[in-house]
């Protein structure tokens, strides 16, 4: 008997330490950290750290988001006015190559091309007297924004526990074990940089450091970092620049850091009295009562979502090992993990009042990162922002919307400068000093479409909230961006037709343009002034102003060119038929007309989604990381759930290494592979799988609509739609079994399901039939599009489906269920 309860105890033991390992919500691994993209991420917005978890040497990788190379600065280009009307004279003739040599010399910035996101410098831990180690488990719990490191050495259990608090502006680390006086470290802080690391105090470090010095532009943003010991016994001293904790029970330690950054165009604060503030204002709080704000201001946010496809007995394996064995066998949990670590990395890069996700998020380990790590605004920009609003994040949009602001009055110099037009402009990058000219080259930056697509931004926010008072902010940011493309929109003279020249469609070479990118009228830009002048005429009409606008608006927008299929039946990228079935190119542009756009869908224009998916299939599936995200949601909008899961799980391969390559996938830690990494990709994965579950485009709710096969079961919670309607869905058997609807805005709801329903409380639904009244679930008329005679379209199949009308109440919820 007493065997027997022996067994099933350490039977109870086993399942509770495999539960703990993996959980619903965690990263685990049976090892440190050797290399960056395997080191766990946490961040408050402003401070981020990338933590290692080795027991001898314990290293924190810091960064500010204010702090980037250089200082306030331009670049634009004022021999624009000269050179433009030649420019666009090659174009419309067929001399692309002498009209890239003319953009390069008179459009392309002169020297700056932007600054570049710095890495502040490490925090080293170092425990001499650690050996033996055993028992070793790193996790990130991203349900608690908690980064925990366990490990026994010489039979005591040590525990480290790291978190970056959002209202108290620290980053907090806790050093504990299970023996009296068994903690002894000496600490370090180390930078890059030019910089002076010293201890101030027997319990406080001290490193200042000044930003690099690029394209001429001399580093002008300060940094102060300070690392505060708050002991339980034992004792603290000065060491070779470091401090010594010799024989404590117990550590906390807070890392506060600051710059001397204001705004885009100011750097006057005091970054000494800054970061020592927020140390002053934590050090007497106490772990506990950190650890409490914290978790309480990051679950705010988190727990709106709750995501769940079933458990998996993969989860007993370290997050590694799951990414590498995800192809061959179905782990459901991964999914959902992974689904949801993209709103733990928005929520922890991307906080109300700071800096909006760069392209590394707020994590980077290097003064010269990839493309600077800066924001790149002909995709990857946006779509660190397309989870926002679907997957109850709004607040985290915010600092993009600000960034916007900011651009539409840096860029009505580059508008002035460079084109002699009004409003605003900004082309493929900017930067924290909100540059806005031409940077890199003319075959990557001569698209002046940036300010138009950061735009939609604006828009779509709306849409979901309703609130008339943001639209009444941010119409001038709409108005300024529709004035640059009134003025710099030209005829072209076979169709006369009013296009965008010079441009280019991102960042593509079309055959027959002489290794030229530079082209006129490209579809993106067609696609792109069709929203921005249909979007800020409606909203015009909802403010009822600027009616004198409206028709001029209109006049363009019937000037526009129409889409066109091509010879192989694809959509075509340009305005001639020039695309090749056999380009595999990361960019899918002329796909924002898909997604994140509403102008093609299946229930309005049919010819060109069939178009688009033939797009698709030539560019295939493999690429990188973050094109492979956008894919998801591609193909979630052509409701092919199936395809879309594959790309998923391309997505989810294990890249081991960090390093460059055009092939991308997923590093240990779940960072997106480019590679290099790149963050966007987290973001898009996270968007598609909203997408596949949920969309708002078409002119409804659609629920489930491009539901894998393989996720028969499954339920997720508290997800967004146009017209403030919050969405939870059960489902079994691949068919939905109950919908909640909560009504934020009131108005009707139109639902398109897979099966029929019933609403609880009432004796029967009625079906949809007309326009849906709902104003926010509008969907454009656009001109019917160009078809060549040698097209042949690929099918897309709908499947059945019913669609129901109901009016609701602001306030008030409503249940569905399955009949």
């Amino acid at each position: 008997m007493k065997a027997g309860l022996y067994i099933i105890l350490c039977l109870l033991i086993s399942i509770f330490s495999s539960a703990q390992k993996g959980g619903k919500y965690k990263l685990w691994y049976d090892k440190p950290a050797k290399q960056w993209v395997e080191a766990l991420p946490i961040g408050n917005g402003r401070l981020a750290a990338m933590i290692y978890g080795d027991p001898s040497k314990e290293k924190l990788q810091l960064n500010e988001s204010t702090f980037w190379s250089g200082g306030p600065s331009r670049n634009d280009n004022p021999d624009g006015p000269k050179l433009l009307d030649s420019i666009r004279y090659y174009l419309f003739n067929g001399n692309y190559k002498r009209a890239q040599i003319l953009a390069d010399k008179g459009l392309t910035a002169k020297t700056l091309h932007g600054s570049a996101y710095q890495n502040i410098g490490d925090l080293t831990l170092n425990f001499n007297n650690l050996n033996d180690v055993k028992n070793y488990h790193r996790e990130l719990d991203i349900e608690k924004a908690v980064a925990t490191t366990t490990f026994t050495s010489n039979g005591i259990h040590f525990k480290r526990e790291v978190f970056a608090s959002i209202p108290d502006n620290v980053i907090v680390i806790k050093l504990s074990s299970d023996k009296k006086n068994a903690l002894n470290f000496t600490a370090n802080f180390n930078s890059e940089l030019k910089k002076n690391a010293r201890a101030i105090d027997a319990s406080t470090l001290q490193i200042d450091g000044l930003s690099t010095t690029l394209d001429g532009v001399q580093g002008q943003v300060k940094f102060n970092a300070l690392a505060k010991f708050v002991t339980k016994s034992g004792k603290t001293q000065v060491s070779e620049n470091g401090i010594s904790v010799s024989n404590a029970n117990e550590v906390m330690i807070l890392i506060s850091i600051a710059t001397n950054f204001t705004d885009y165009k100011t750097l006057d604060t005091d970054e000494v009295l800054k970061s020592k503030r927020y140390i002053d204002l934590s050090e007497n709080k106490g772990f506990n009562t950190l650890y409490n704000n914290h978790l309480a201001a990051y679950q705010k946010y988190f727990k709106r979502v709750d995501f769940n496809l079933g458990t998996s007995e993969a989860a007993k394996n370290p997050t590694d090992i799951r990414i590498k064995n995800f192809a061959t066998g179905f782990d459901p949990e991964l999914i959902s993990l992974y689904y949801q670590f993209g709103r733990y990395l928005l929520i922890s890069s991307s906080q109300p009042g700071g800096q909006p996700a760069n392209l590394q998020g707020i994590w980077n380990n290097s003064n010269k990162p990839a493309w600077d790590s800066k924001y790149t605004i002909n995709i990857n920009t946006e779509m660190n922002y397309w989870p926002a609003e679907n997957t109850n994040l709004s607040e985290m949009h915010e600092p993009l919307i600000q960034m916007v602001k900011d651009l539409s009055e840096s860029g009505k110099e580059t508008a002035k400068v460079m084109y002699n037009s009004r409003g605003w402009v900004a082309h493929h990058n900017t930067d924290i000093w909100r540059i806005t000219g031409v940077v890199d080259f003319a075959n990557a930056g001569m698209w002046p479409i940036g300010s138009a697509w950061l735009s939609q931004h604006l828009w779509d926010k709306y849409l979901y909230s309703g609130d008339i008072n943001y639209l009444r902010s941010i119409y001038p940011v709409l108005k300024s961006a529709t004035q640059f493309y009134e003025d710099f929109l030209i005829e072209e003279p076979t169709h006369k037709w009013l296009v965008v020249s010079p441009s280019m469609s991102p960042e593509n070479i079309p055959n027959g343009h002489q290794g030229s990118a530079l082209a006129a009228g490209n579809t993106m830009d067609n696609q792109l002034m069709f929203d921005l002048f249909s979007k800020t005429k409606k909203a015009a009409e909802i403010l009822n102003i600027d009616s004198d606008k409206i028709q001029v608006w209109n006049n363009i927008i019937s000037k526009l060119p129409p889409m066109q299929i091509g010879r192989y039946g694809q959509l075509q990228e340009w305005m001639e038929d020039l695309d090749n079935p056999q380009d595999n190119h990361r960019h899918v542009s002329h796909l924002y007309g898909l997604f994140p756009s509403n102008q093609i869908n299946p229930f309005t224009t049919p010819e060109l989604l069939e178009a688009s998916k033939t797009v698709l299939i030539h560019r295939g599936d493999v690429s990188t990381g973050w094109s492979m995200g956008w894919k998801v949601n591609l193909w979630a909008k052509l409701l092919d759930g199936n395809h879309a899961n594959k790309l998923i799980k391309d997505q989810l391969t294990l890249v081991e290494k960090d390093g460059w390559g055009s092939k991308g996938g997923t590093y240990p830690n779940l960072f997106d592979a480019h590679p290099p990494f790149q963050i966007d990709g987290n973001f898009g994965c996270t968007s598609g799988i909203t997408e596949m579950l949920l969309q708002t485009q078409n002119g409804f709710v659609d629920i489930l609509p491009a539901l894998p096969d393989e996720w028969k079961n499954g339920n997720i919670s508290g997800l967004k739609t146009y017209g403030g309607f919050e969405i939870s869905i059960v489902w079994e058997n691949n068919k939905a079994k109950e919908i909640i609807i909560k009504s934020n805005l009131g108005g009707n709801c139109r639902l398109r399901i897979p099966n029929e329903m019933e609403l609880k409380g009432k004796s029967k639904l009625k079906k949809a039939e007309g326009k849906n009244p709902n104003p926010f679930f509008d969907v454009p008329e656009i001109k019917k599009p160009i078809i060549s005679n040698k097209a042949k379209l690929n099918p897309v199949e709908i499947k059945e489906s019913v669609m129901y009308d109901f009016p609701t109440e602001a306030g008030k919820t409503y249940i569905l269920r399955m009949k």
